[in-house]
């Protein structure tokens, strides 16, 4: 690890070494494409079949985050909520207790602003460097290494890290200070919401209309109505594949930090708010655990109709 960025020290495919804390839907494969870069990894899941994939090409193991720190330069870390952040970040086992002066963390989770910042002070007390990039593109951009990465903290330090970003994304934006990463998540996450009411609205009309939902979508998934939503999980919803891509209770979580954060800006937000109702009365109808997609059951539902039996 030679190369440096402004007193940054670059990331090296086959020098650094890369720690990973999260091993879910989309962790393992953007793990995955830093282990086919290159990087070496060491990994910390709290379920740990779950790292059994990236174990099997050559990963090592690490029985805590602070651990895993301990055997890094740079700690990635990708889990579900911002107090599993606070947790495998700030606590007395986390990554920030196992880190030296100059390593870098860099947290993917789409969590709090106001955490990324007290992460950054904290880190910057111990002479680290902290970065918040979550990501968009869902499971498929991660198995293809084409996600939206967000990333807010110091421009030497984001610049440092090219080589990870390249290995993992196709849109790669340095949005600003710490915290900068995070509110653009917000933004990302403020557009899906009401753009997939949208989606399945429509394929709800098409359905009831009697129309055929796959020649519907030939017609409109390329124009002006078309959306990623669209184009990507419209043909699921039709196939009643509702597996996820992303979490509907984490979608949840990602809304409640929007409007937490729209309260503390003074903004008023109506249709974020309905998308939020909305998901919340899909998660009380046992869907939690399925894709964001799944929104089509309940807005069927409220029309009784049995979307999986139309």
């Amino acid at each position: 690890m030679d190369v440096r960025v402004a007193d940054v020290t670059v990331a090296v495919p086959g020098e650094t070494r890369i720690g990973w804390i999260g091993t879910g839907v989309m962790g393992c494969r953007m793990c995955g494409h830093l282990l086919g870069a290159g990087f070496s990894a060491t990994v910390f899941n709290r379920t740990a079949e779950k790292a059994q994939p990236l174990l099997a090409r050559g990963a090592q193991w690490a029985e805590s985050p602070r651990a895993v720190a301990e055997a890094s330069d740079v700690v990635f870390t990708i889990v579900g909520y911002p107090a599993d952040v606070r947790s495998v970040v700030l606590g007395d086992g986390g990554v920030l207790a196992g880190c030296t002066a100059g390593n870098i963390l860099v947290d993917m989770t789409t969590s709090e602003p106001s955490l990324a910042v007290e992460i950054a002070a904290a880190a910057r007390a111990v002479g680290v460097h902290s970065v918040d990039a979550p990501v968009s593109g869902g499971d498929v951009g991660a198995r293809e290494a084409r996600l939206s990465i967000m990333i807010g903290g110091a421009e030497p330090v984001v610049r440092a890290l090219d080589p990870c970003w390249q290995a993992m994304g196709k849109t790669i934006v340095h949005q600003g200070g710490p915290g900068a990463g995070q509110h653009t998540k917000m933004v990302n996450q403020v557009l899906i919401a009401t753009n997939m009411i949208g989606v399945c609205e429509a394929l709800l009309y098409g359905h009831k209309a009697g129309l055929d939902l796959e020649t519907v979508m030939q017609s409109v998934a390329s124009g002006a109505a078309g959306s990623w939503s669209l184009s990507n999980l419209g043909p699921r919803i039709i196939a009643n594949n509702f597996d996820p891509g992303f979490f509907v209770e984490h979608f949840i979580k990602d809304m409640g930090i929007a409007l937490a954060e729209s309260r503390r800006m003074g903004l008023s937000m109506p249709g974020l708010a309905l998308a939020h109702q909305l998901y919340l009365a899909l998660a009380a109808q046992g869907h939690g655990r399925a894709g964001t997609h799944a929104l089509e059951l309940a807005l069927a539902g409220l029309s009784g109709i049995d979307w999986k039996k139309r």
